[in-house]
């Protein structure tokens, strides 16, 4: 489904449902080098069972037009602007690492249009080490290789996330270089790491946050250790936190686990 956002086309995906602003509506906001497919699993699932769900591009990637968001402020204002767009008064936003820190933003900006909130995969400060950020910039296949030996803690999902004998970091891989490709005029991988990288006000957006807030976090992640999400935890009103037995993409190394997760919450 496409969206006329500030004046560009906004790709989302709806889980194989027709969208109907009047059902409870999910905000899916994928990662760094990341686009809609990331979500497959749990969105599908969703938009069958009452919701709908709209996983999108963000801009400048893959199907969405427009200019990738240089900060996550600008990328807050976004996911807003969509919700205009889309005829949404309210929605529960759930964002993936570069995603979270949009999502946590977004419902700090405008807490009476976020009904719940959802952070995979998060930590503040998100910090990006030197070494990667420049490599993001001048050596993007190479930033690409650290960030999946990283992000992984297996090698093949269960069934229910890729299909049996997936390749997750082969698949991971291919997804970094055809969202990397998707904009010959901006490099989408540097901006999302420097935006993680200067975001300066975490803290202080979450104690904005009055909506209950999930934190779904990979025990062994080393992209953002769940010791680095405390402060969010400390500062949320109403926070719940479940540790999920796998590394960053809880979306597929975690795909049930985390589902049985956000489906309890959204109750």
């Amino acid at each position: 489904m496409k969206f006329d956002v500030n004046g560009h086309r906004t790709y989302c995906y709806t889980g194989g449902k027709a969208f109907d602003a009047a059902k409870p509506t999910l905000i899916f906001i994928h990662g760094v080098l990341n686009d809609h497919s990331v979500w497959i699993l749990q969105t599908r699932y969703l938009a069958h069972h009452g919701w709908n769900v709209l996983a999108l591009d963000l801009p400048g990637h893959c199907r969405s037009a427009g200019t990738p968001p240089a900060t996550v402020e600008e990328a807050a204002d976004f996911i807003l602007a969509l919700m205009d767009a889309a005829g949404l008064d309210e929605a529960v936003l759930v964002g993936h690492s570069f995603g979270s820190l949009i999502a946590l933003e977004a419902a700090s900006r405008a807490p009476e249009r976020v009904s719940q909130l959802v952070l995979v995969g998060t930590a503040y400060p998100m910090k990006v080490s030197p070494a990667l950020l420049e490599a993001s910039l001048k050596a993007p296949m190479k930033a690409l290789e650290m960030v999946n030996i990283f992000s992984r803690s297996t090698l093949a999902p269960p069934p229910s996330a890729l299909g049996p004998g997936t390749w997750v970091y082969g698949a991971s891989m291919a997804l970094g270089r055809r969202v990397l490709a998707s904009n010959p005029n901006v490099n989408v991988f540097h901006a999302g790491f420097k935006a993680c990288d200067s975001y300066t006000h975490g803290e202080e957006a979450m104690a904005k946050v009055t909506c209950p807030v999930l934190f779904l976090l990979g025990n062994v992640d080393q992209m953002t250790p769940p010791k680095a999400a405390q402060g969010l935890i400390a500062k949320a009103r109403q926070a719940q936190v479940v540790q999920l037995p796998g590394g960053h993409h809880q979306m597929s190394e975690t795909p049930e686990p985390m589902l049985a997760a956000l489906v309890e919450f959204l109750k």
